[in-house]
């Protein structure tokens, strides 16, 4: 299992709402989180997938994740 921090431009409760439903029902996410407070808008995640897959899953949602670590 790997565990990622992305900057990302989910910012709010709504959009939290939107990637909500996809995060919870991949099987290789085994949990996530997005900490709203701070300026970059942290997507934690811990997951089976890359990390550029989680970009591109993301993006595929609208938004925009910048891996801060590997």
């Amino acid at each position: 299992m790997n565990k990622y921090t992305f900057k990302t431009n989910i910012n709010c409760a709504n959009c939290i709402a939107k990637v909500a439903p996809h995060l919870n029902q991949s099987k290789e996410v085994k949990s996530w989180s997005v900490d709203t407070d701070t300026t970059h808008k942290i997507l934690s995640i811990e997951t089976n997938m890359l990390a550029s897959a989680i970009i591109e899953f993301i993006d595929a949602l609208g938004f925009e994740a910048v891996a801060l670590d590997s």
